[in-house]
């Protein structure tokens, strides 16, 4: 399938590039950090605070979530680095009309360029799922829960990844398709926040709300349908904004 091909030149794009590298070595810096401090914020303050309660908060309930909860944050800063140049840059550099020319199907194009950087953003969620792992060398682990929060950052990481390519579609400039997406995952991000009468469907529209859901280690289908609906919708208007495009070239 000529998606994969386009998937892993994309790919191979980003790891020729020294920003790929640099996200890669600043984010792991800043999560050990971190964990280190929630590790440390656990032993001397919370685990003694809650030793005599029978339902206390575990290891992985406070160092682990929050992990994940702070890699989410991170996250929603890198991913307009990343997803910026997908689309935008191949309009700027007048490119893109090769590829309306080429024997390849608008879906395929969307979907290699998407592929390509969601591949980059699983090599983050694996780098920073190591991390929990090494409480394995001083005690236990809930195995459910840890899975549940690598799930959610890669659903997360898919959705943040499929609203980027989609501004990119929109923009002829990376830097201006940069600061559109991350204003984009900031309102979705947020948008719970709203005290309005809204707030139910505001609530059920912010990434945060199932976000924060399946950190908790409950698994359910709608916030698994939210996410796959989500990366569905942005995917099939980035198909729609070439398929405008290649109509008017």
């Amino acid at each position: 399938m000529m998606a994969f091909t386009i998937a892993g030149r994309e790919l191979r794009t980003l790891f020729l590039s020294p920003l790929a590298w640099a996200i890669l070595g600043v984010i792991q810096i800043i999560q050990a950090f971190l964990f280190l401090v929630l590790l440390d914020t656990y032993l001397t303050e919370i685990q003694p605070r809650y030793a005599s309660f029978e339902q206390a908060p575990g290891v992985t309930d406070f160092v682990v979530s929050g992990l994940f909860q702070n890699a989410g944050i991170i996250l929603l800063m890198v991913t307009p680095l990343l997803t910026m140049r997908l689309i935008s840059e191949e309009r700027r550099n007048r490119t893109l009309s090769l590829l309306f020319t080429a024997p390849v199907s608008m879906a395929e194009i969307v979907l290699g360029k998407y592929l390509g950087v969601f591949a980059f953003m699983l090599i983050m969620v694996g780098m920073v799922s190591l991390m929990p792992l090494s409480l394995l060398l001083g005690g236990g682990l809930d195995y459910g829960k840890l899975a549940a929060n690598v799930m959610a950052f890669a659903l997360l990481s898919a959705s943040f990844a499929s609203v980027g390519l989609f501004i990119s579609a929109l923009s002829n400039q990376p830097t201006v398709a940069a600061v559109s997406t991350f204003g984009a995952l900031l309102l979705l991000w947020i948008i719970n926040w709203s005290r309005s009468g809204a707030g139910g469907l505001l609530e059920y529209i912010s990434l945060l709300h199932h976000y924060d859901r399946l950190l908790t280690g409950l698994v359910n289908t709608e916030d698994l349908l939210y996410f796959i609906l989500f990366i569905l919708a942005f995917i099939v208007m980035s198909i729609h904004t070439l398929d405008n495009d290649r109509l008017q070239k």
